[in-house]
């Protein structure tokens, strides 16, 4: 194993293999950094194919990201930026959506996408089956659907028993956007509720729906944990960060950060990162620092 292994962290990222000419052999993301990239060098005796790009590694790169889902954005970016030779899948297997918030009077509500429009747009997210279940989890606790002008009998009389009329649409709406645009304490607040739904469900046997409940806070934490790799502002950037000798660069297109390069350089750069980008910057500054 790589001395370098032991230097990476116990978080989410990506990580970067290269061979001793300074090719990139493969790129992947992980949970655990230090877990994900010493399993590499386990019994690969199996898997002949492994051991062999394992042979060839000189070096590993990584970048810590602020939650399991933005490592599964950024590896995606750099995947469909770039396909190593032994990466085969281009960009993943997950599916991107979009929640588009509808607060109307006739028809309220929140819907799934899979392309922006115009209008109250959250996202984008990974994974359309996730997307779904969190849809169904903010519906469940902010049932907004209910507060339209243009409900079926069947819906005017679920909206009768839960309380529910024209008046509460803003309130459900407002508490709908506070938690997808991950306003502090929105999202904890969301899954105490949700966790209340749960526990009920199952004290009463209802164990199918209690199953389905925790499924649902599950993907709301998903889509609603830190991810800045991939937004909707479709902006180009270019920002460096410096740490003890050595200089990361980084690329944004399109509103994705799509690749990032390091080297040794005794300078540090005259201008720091944006603001919204320093943390992440001068953190992976650091680890590349510790890598190298």
């Amino acid at each position: 194993m790589l001395p370098q292994v032991r230097r990476l962290p116990s978080a989410p990222g990506v990580y970067r293999f290269r061979d001793g000419r300074g090719r990139v052999l493969y790129v992947g993301r992980a949970t655990d950094l230090r877990g994900r990239v010493a399993s590499y060098w386990s019994d690969l005796r199996d898997r002949p194919h492994l051991a062999r790009m394992v042979a060839a590694i000189g070096r590993v790169e990584a970048l810590v990201c602020d939650s399991v889902h933005e490592a599964a954005w950024l590896e995606r970016n750099l995947l469909e930026e770039r396909l190593p030779r032994w990466n085969r899948t281009p960009g993943g297997q997950e599916v991107p959506v979009y929640l588009v918030l509808e607060d109307g009077p006739a028809k309220p509500g929140l819907r799934v996408i899979h392309r922006p429009v115009p209008g109250r747009i959250f996202g984008p997210y990974l994974g359309g089956l996730r997307g779904r279940l969190a849809l169904s989890a903010l519906h469940r606790i902010h049932p907004l659907p209910y507060a339209g002008s243009r409900l079926s009998g069947a819906e005017r009389a679920m909206a009768d028993r839960r309380g529910i009329g024209p008046a509460d649409r803003e309130a459900l709406a407002a508490g709908i956007a506070a938690i997808l645009s991950r306003e502090p304490g929105a999202a904890a607040g969301a899954a105490l509720l949700l966790a209340e739904h749960r526990d009920r469900a199952a004290a009463e046997e209802r164990y199918e729906q209690a199953g389905q409940i925790q499924a649902e806070i599950a993907a709301l934490e998903w889509i609603t944990s830190p991810q800045h790799v991939t937004t909707l502002d479709a902006a180009d950037l270019a920002f460096q960060a410096w740490s003890d000798g050595v200089l990361v660069r980084f690329a944004v297109r399109g509103g994705r950060l799509c690749d990032w390069a390091q080297r040794r350089t005794p300078n540090a750069p005259e201008s720091p990162p944006p603001a919204s980008w320093a943390a992440f910057a001068q953190r992976n500054a650091a680890l590349a620092a510790a890598l190298s």
